[in-house]
Order: structure tokens, then C-alpha cells, then sequence
């Protein structure tokens, strides 16, 4: 891979609904703001944008989208994962016709399998496809958590696994995979919070979900680490530490559509059952967030 390829700020795309439609013009619009205001590349359908509302015809669409839009400005990484196997494959495969950069793939949800079925469902995965595949670890939402010696399994016998989206409140598994695997292994941070201790231990990059409200300054906290200086990375921290913390406020993307909402980004605050928009009592919270952020 390119030195460059798969670092930096890589947000999670929200969906737009528009009268419970996905809105993909308004999904081109996001991803335009993004590549002007300094982000590295986008997660297509990961957590924040609601896959498992979407069927996955819209998933498909979303990624096609994407491309289309992005045109080669930024990568464009298109989360392909799913309970189902057969519809991960079927998914990855849409994603690498449609011309995806890489792939996140999320551990299978709810199932609760053991490591050797996770070991050999990514083994399978990298069999069907030559696209680079980073591996979704979120053990609070998929109810399982990879070992180490699994990933080691899985890159050992598929080296374009390239990495993982980390997204737990572990920074001693992220310290042994960079020792296990190296700097040049692409791990990401997947929790809000964590973006600055992941990156000042040796992340390549984060995939925040507050970059869809306030995209520049999730990049420059990057930026800041990237160039060793720390004390500009804290100050970044500090300053996005409330907008991190509100993401778990209620479910994600609950909080993030609301803001983006309040700020104009999106034309509806809109979800499909059974998630659901902000309480007003999430809202009045919210536009307090905002309004000390200095973004209203």
C-alpha cells in the first residue's frame, strides 16, 4: 500500500432519510463538505449511518454513490459487513465492482460465534476479494470481542486484512496489536474520545462520528499528531470533548442527526423505526453542546 493510503480522518457517514427514502443527493452533498473541509477519506454504511436500516440494495447505492461522487479525492471505504455471510459476500462484492478503496467489515453480530468461525468467516471473505479489508471491532454492539491470536491468524493468512477499526475502551489490545503487527498495520479509532490517546500510541487514524458535524477539526487533531505536536493535539482534544462525549448521549446517530440538523447540514431529522429522532429535552442539551463548541 501507499504509505499515504488508509490514514488520517475517515468519518462515518450518517444516511439522509427524506420521507423515508434514503436521500442520495443529499448523501453526494455530505461527502462534497467533507472533501472541503479536510477530511482523508469516508466510511460508507458503517455504524452512524444506520446499516441495518438499509437494505442492501440501498447499501449498494450508497457506495456506487460515493465513488461517483468522490471521484479519487478522497478514499472511499465502504462498510460491507452484516450478520449474514452471504450477505457480507454479496455486499463486498457490490463494494469492489463499484470501485471502493478498502472495505470494514464488522464482526458478525448477535450470533456470538466462536473465534475459529470469526477466524474462518474473514478468511473466507479474503478469499473472494483483493480489496484491502480492515476488520470493525465493536465488542459493545456486535456482543463479541476478537483475540489476539485470531487477528493473528486472520492477517498471517490474508495480508490484505490491513487493519481494524477499534472501537472499544481498550488501549492495552490496541498497544499489542501495533507491537504484533507493526506501524505499518492501519488501526483506527472507532470511539470518539479515545481518537487522541489512540493516535498519540501509534493509530494511523480515526473514524469519528463527530467529523459529520465539525469535519475540520476532527482532521486537524490528526494533523496535530501527525506532526508531533502534542500540545496542539490536547488542545484539540480538549475542545472536542464535549461534541465526543454527546454522541452517547442516546444511541449514535441519534445526537449526530440532531445536530446536523440544527446546524443545516441536513434538511430532516429523520430515522427509521426503531431508532428515532431527539427527545426536545436531547435537543435543548444538544444546542447547549453546540453553542459552547462555537458552532451555532
Amino acid at each position: 500500500m501507499n504509505v499515504e493510503f488508509l490514514r488520517g480522518s475517515f468519518p462515518p457517514l450518517v444516511t439522509p432519510f427524506r420521507g423515508g427514502a434514503v436521500d442520495y443527493d443529499a448523501f453526494a452533498a455530505l461527502i462534497e463538505r467533507q472533501i472541503a473541509d479536510g477530511s482523508h477519506g469516508i466510511v460508507v454504511g458503517g455504524t452512524t449511518g444506520e446499516p441495518t436500516a438499509l437494505t442492501a440494495a440501498e447499501r449498494a447505492e450508497l457506495v456506487r454513490v460515493a465513488v461517483r461522487t468522490a471521484r479519487g479525492r478522497i478514499a472511499v471505504v465502504a462498510s460491507t459487513g452484516s450478520a449474514s455471510h452471504a450477505e457480507t459476500i454479496a455486499l463486498t462484492a457490490e463494494a469492489e465492482h463499484a470501485g471502493a478503496d478498502a472495505l470494514l467489515v464488522v464482526t458478525p453480530y448477535f450470533i456470538g460465534p466462536p473465534q475459529r468461525g470469526l477466524a474462518e468467516a474473514y478468511l473466507d471473505l479474503a478469499r473472494r476479494t483483493r480489496v484491502p479489508v480492515l476488520i470493525y471491532h465493536i465488542p459493545g454492539r456486535a456482543a463479541v470481542s476478537l483475540e489476539l491470536a485470531t487477528v493473528e491468524r486472520i492477517v498471517e493468512a490474508a495480508p490484505h486484512v490491513v487493519g481494524m477499526k477499534h472501537a472499544a475502551n481498550d488501549l492495552a489490545f490496541a498497544t499489542q496489536l501495533l507491537i504484533r503487527f507493526g506501524p505499518d498495520f492501519r488501526l483506527f479509532s472507532g470511539l470518539e474520545d479515545l481518537s487522541f490517546p489512540m493516535l498519540a500510541i501509534g493509530a494511523c487514524g480515526m473514524m469519528n462520528a463527530v467529523a459529520n458535524v465539525a469535519p475540520r477539526a476532527v482532521a486537524d487533531l490528526y494533523h496535530a499528531v501527525e506532526r508531533g505536536d502534542l500540545a496542539a493535539a490536547r488542545r484539540a482534544h480538549q475542545a472536542l470533548f464535549e461534541l465526543n462525549q454527546a454522541v452517547f448521549f442516546d444511541t449514535n446517530p441519534i445526537p449526530i442527526k440532531y445536530m446536523m440538523k440544527r446546524l443545516g447540514l441536513l434538511a430532516a431529522n429523520e430515522h427509521r423505526l426503531p431508532m428515532v429522532p431527539a427527545t426536545p429535552e436531547l435537543e435543548r442539551r444538544l444546542d447547549g453542546v453546540l453553542e459552547r463548541a462555537g458552532l451555532t
